[in-house]
C-alpha cells in the first residue's frame, strides 16, 4: 500500500490546477494590449531610425520581445515554482548579437519593460508611459540641428596648400579643430573637425581648386557621407 501511495503522489498532477490562475480571455487580452503597444514601439522606431541600414528584422523583434516578456511575467506571477524555473532557465541564456546603434538598446529596454508592466497588470501605466516615451523620442531625434560635427580629410603636397585650406576653413566654417596630421613621402593628410555654417559644404569644392590639394572629403558623424 505504501508503494501505491508513493506512486500516486509521483503522478499526481493536481498542482496544475493551482498554477492555472489565468483564464484564456485574460491571456488573450494581455497579449492584445502588448501587441498594440508593441506596434506603437515599432512605429516610433521606424520613424526615428537615423542609422545607415534599417533592419526590419530588429524592428519586428521589438514586437516579439514585448509579447514574449508579457507571457513570461504572466507565467511567473501565477506560481512561485514557475518563477524559480524561469530564473534558472533565463540564467543560462547568452545573447551574442552586437547592438551597433545606442538607441537600439533604448528600444529593446522599452519593449521588455512594456512587456513586464503589461504582464503585471498595469495596463494604463504601460500605455501612458509608452505614449510619453514615443513622443519624446520623435521630437528629440527628428529635431534638426545645424551643430552637427563633420570631419574634413584633406590630402595635399606642402605647407602652402595646407595654409590655403586653413584659410578657407576659417572663412566658411563656424569652427574648425585639427585632429590629426599625417606626413609621408606622398604628401600631407589632414583630419579636421568642423562645424558648418547653415550646412553649407561648398568650401570642399574650393579646396580642390587650391594648387597642391589632391582630394578633400567631408564626412558626417551620423553615418552620412559627402564627397
Amino acid at each position: 500500500m505504501d508503494h501505491l501511495t508513493n506512486l500516486e503522489r509521483l503522478f499526481d498532477f493536481r498542482f496544475l490546477d493551482r498554477v492555472a490562475t489565468y483564464s484564456v480571455l485574460d491571456v488573450l487580452a494581455a497579449l492584445a494590449i502588448a501587441l498594440c503597444i508593441g506596434l506603437f514601439v515599432f512605429f516610433v522606431y521606424s520613424k526615428t531610425f537615423k542609422g545607415v541600414m534599417y533592419s526590419r528584422s530588429f524592428a519586428i523583434s521589438l514586437i516579439a520581445m514585448n509579447l514574449i516578456t508579457t507571457l513570461v511575467i504572466l507565467a511567473v506571477s501565477s506560481h512561485f515554482i514557475i518563477a524559480f524555473g524561469m530564473i534558472g532557465a533565463l540564467s543560462i541564456v547568452r545573447f551574442r548579437t552586437v547592438v551597433k546603434e545606442p538607441l537600439d538598446l533604448v528600444y529593446l529596454f522599452w519593449s521588455i519593460t512594456v512587456g513586464i508592466i503589461v504582464g503585471a497588470g498595469f495596463v494604463i501605466m504601460a500605455a501612458i508611459g509608452s505614449l510619453a516615451i514615443g513622443l519624446v523620442l520623435i521630437v528629440l531625434i527628428n529635431r534638426k540641428s545645424d551643430e552637427i560635427p563633420y570631419i574634413v580629410v584633406v590630402s595635399c603636397d606642402g605647407d602652402s596648400a595646407e595654409k590655403a585650406t586653413d584659410a578657407i576653413l576659417k572663412e566658411h566654417t563656424k569652427k574648425h579643430v585639427l585632429k590629426a596630421k599625417t606626413v609621408s613621402k606622398d604628401g600631407i593628410e589632414l583630419t579636421i573637425e568642423v562645424r558648418l555654417k547653415e550646412s553649407q559644404s561648398d568650401f570642399i569644392n574650393m579646396m580642390l581648386a587650391v594648387e597642391g590639394v589632391h582630394n578633400a572629403t567631408l564626412v558626417s558623424y551620423s553615418g552620412d557621407y559627402y564627397m
